[in-house]
């Protein structure tokens, strides 16, 4: 797994920089957050859309919950980073809007957008 940390004044966030996907389930989301913390000191973590298996935007596969219940509990805040408008569902477009509107998962257009989320 590709980790790169960018510094936002006094917190780290780490950048996955993986094309394929390296969340599939709450598993992998707690290897990942196990990594993070444990190698890199950090708890704030952008994803790029790619690095999240498909399976996470179809709600009915329960992925999406079980992987957010994984950050919410180990108390990361993570962003999501793409385009989500090919997704035509709209509880997937309700989940994204609940999403951003709290702290812990965000999903967002660019980097930039995600460090100043991140860094609030």
């Amino acid at each position: 797994m590709n980790i790169r940390i960018i510094e936002a004044g006094a917190l780290k966030i780490a950048v996955v920089e993986d094309d394929a996907p390296v969340v599939a389930d709450g598993q992998s989301a707690l290897d990942l957050v196990a990594t993070i913390d444990h190698v890199h000191g950090a708890r704030r973590v952008i994803l790029p859309k790619s690095a999240v298996c498909e399976d996470f935007f179809r709600l009915s596969t329960g992925v999406a919950g079980e992987v957010a219940q994984k950050f919410v509990n180990y108390g990361f805040r993570v962003a999501v980073v793409g385009d989500f408008s090919g997704y035509g569902s709209k509880p997937l477009r309700d989940y994204i809007y609940e999403c951003n509107n709290g702290q812990s998962l965000s999903f967002v257009a660019t980097e930039a957008e995600a460090v100043e989320r991140l860094s609030r």
